[in-house]
C-alpha cells in the first residue's frame, strides 16, 4: 500500500501501430471493463480503479481516501482480515494498491487460471468491507507513522508539500495525498465507511485485465462476479476552480539533514481535460527538449557547458482531472550557490520562451518520447496502468491509442507556443532546499 508523493500518474502512453488491442464493455450496473490481451506469458494483471482520490476528500478530512485504501485490506465477513492477501501469496501472486489525487487503484498479478479468484475477492470487498474501532485505530496509527517517516522526516518531501500548497491556492491538489497530520489524527471508522459507501461502487469503477486472457471470457467473468453489485449512482462531486495566479511565489526548507541542495519549480499547466487540441502533447515534448536526458537543453547548458549543475530535469504529466503542472529542477555542483544556478536556469528558460527550439531538437525529443511509449508496452502492469489512469479522468482507450500520432504531429512552433503560455513566472512557485 502506498501513497503517491505527488500524483502517482503514469505517463500517458498508447498503443502504436501493431501495439496491443484494447477491448472495452460496460456492464448494466455501470462497471467499465477493459481487457488488454497479452499472450507473452501465462499471467494476468487484474486492476480495479475507482474514480475517487485525495482531491475528493471532504473538507477537514484530508487523507481519508488514502486511509481507506489501507483499511480495504482489513477484510470482509466472507474473507476476514488477512485472508485476501494470504490467498494471493499462496497462489504465488503479487498485490498492492495506491492512491493519487484523482483515483485509487487495487491490483493483483497472478497466473491466468487464478483470474476468477481475484475477481471474486475484489468484488467481495467492493461492498463487503467490515470495520471496527479495534481495526481502524491501529491502522490510523500506521498512517500517522507513515507520514512522520515519509514527510515530516524528509526535507525533500516537505519541500514538495510546500510547493504544492503554494501552487494550488484554492484547489484540493494543494492538500497532500496522505493528508495533514492534524486531520489524519481525527479520522475514524464513520469517516471511512461514509467515504466507502459513497465512492466504492461499480458505476464509479473501472476493471482492467491485462494478460493471457480471451476478452469475451474476461467480460463474462466480470459479469459473473461484479455484475450482481448494485450501482451507487453517485458521480464525482464538483471541485472548486483554481483562481488565476498574479504573482510568482517562493518557498524554502532548511534542515540539518539536507546533504544536497535543490532548486525545484512548478508552473501551473493545462491537463488533457482542459487543454486545446495538441497542447498537452506539445508540453510533453517541451519537457523532453528542456530536461529529458543528456542531450536536453538544460543539461547541455547547466551541466556540460557552465558546469554549475550536477543534474537537471523537466517533467510534465497531462493526466489530471483539473489543472496539472510543469516542473523543472536543478541540483548544484558542490560549491555552487543556488542563486547562481537559478540565474542560469532563468536565462535558459527565457531563451526558450523567446526563441523556442530548432526543428531538429524537437524531432529528437519526439523520437525519445515515442520510444519510451513503445518500451512501456513491454510491461503488462504498465499497459494496464496507462489505460486505467486515463479512463478514470474521462479519457477513452481510443484517446490513449491516438497519443503517439499526436506526439508525432507536434511541431517546433507548437512547442514554442506551449513554452510561451506555461513558462510564466507569475504562474510559478520556486522552492529551495538548503542545509540549516
Amino acid at each position: 500500500m502506498s501513497a503517491s508523493a505527488e500524483t502517482g500518474a503514469p505517463a500517458l502512453a498508447g498503443a502504436s501501430a501493431g501495439g496491443p488491442a484494447v477491448h472495452g464493455e460496460t456492464l448494466p450496473n455501470g462497471l467499465q471493463v477493459v481487457v488488454i490481451p497479452d499472450r507473452r506469458a501465462p499471467v494476468v494483471t487484474h486492476m480495479v480503479w475507482y474514480r475517487t482520490g485525495a482531491a475528493d476528500d471532504p473538507p477537514g478530512k484530508s487523507g481519508i481516501a488514502h486511509f481507506l485504501e489501507h483499511l480495504m485490506f482489513k477484510g470482509t465477513e466472507r474473507n476476514p482480515d488477512g485472508v485476501f492477501s494470504r490467498i494471493v501469496a499462496d497462489l504465488g501472486g503479487q498485490e498492492n494498491a495506491f492512491t493519487s489525487y484523482d483515483y485509487t487503484a487495487y491490483f493483483q498479478r497472478v497466473a491466468k487460471e487464478h483470474l476468477p479468484t481475484m475477481m471474486a475477492l475484489e468484488a467481495d470487498r467492493m461492498t463487503g468491507l467490515v470495520l471496527s474501532d479495534a481495526v481502524v485505530a491501529p491502522e490510523r496509527d500506521v498512517v500517522l507513522e507513515e507520514r512522520r517517516m515519509r514527510v515530516d522526516g524528509d526535507p525533500g518531501h516537505q519541500l514538495v508539500e510546500a510547493l504544492m500548497a503554494s501552487l494550488y491556492l484554492h484547489h484540493p491538489y494543494g492538500t497532500p495525498i496522505i493528508g495533514w497530520m492534524h486531520e489524519i489524527e481525527g479520522l475514524n471508522r464513520e469517516d471511512a465507511l461514509a467515504y466507502y459507501r459513497r465512492a466504492y461502487a461499480p458505476d464509479n469503477a473501472i476493471l482492467v485485465v491485462a494478460g493471457d486472457v480471451d476478452p469475451q471470457e474476461a467480460v463474462a467473468l466480470a459479469a459473473t462476479h461484479y455484475g450482481p453489485i448494485a450501482p451507487a449512482r453517485a458521480p464525482r462531486a464538483p471541485r472548486v476552480r483554481e483562481p488565476e495566479i498574479v504573482a510568482s511565489l517562493r518557498v524554502s526548507v532548511a534542515d540539518a539533514k539536507v546533504e544536497q541542495p535543490l532548486l525545484q519549480r512548478y508552473y501551473l499547466a493545462p491537463s488533457v481535460t482542459g487543454a486545446a487540441p495538441g497542447e498537452t502533447e506539445a508540453l510533453e515534448v517541451l519537457a523532453r527538449c528542456l530536461g529529458g536526458g543528456t542531450i536536453s537543453r538544460l543539461y547541455r547548458r547547466l551541466v556540460a557547458d557552465l558546469e554549475l549543475a550536477a543534474s537537471v530535469g523537466a517533467h510534465y504529466s497531462p493526466l489530471a482531472v483539473d489543472l496539472s503542472r510543469f516542473g523543472v529542477y536543478a541540483v548544484p555542483r558542490e560549491g555552487v550557490a543556488l542563486d547562481r544556478i537559478e540565474a542560469a536556469l532563468d536565462e535558459e528558460l527565457a531563451a526558450v520562451v523567446a526563441s523556442g527550439f530548432p526543428e531538429e531538437e524537437v524531432a529528437r525529443a519526439k523520437t525519445r518520447l515515442l520510444a519510451a511509449m513503445i518500451y512501456a508496452q513491454d510491461s503488462q502492469y504498465a499497459l494496464a496502468s496507462q489505460i486505467g489512469a486515463a479512463l478514470t479522468i474521462g479519457l477513452s482507450a481510443a484517446d490513449v491509442a491516438a497519443r503517439p500520432a499526436r506526439i508525432e504531429a507536434v511541431t517546433a512552433a507548437d512547442v514554442h507556443a506551449a513554452a510561451r503560455r506555461v513558462l510564466q513566472s507569475r504562474r510559478s512557485v520556486t522552492g529551495l532546499l538548503v542545509a540549516a
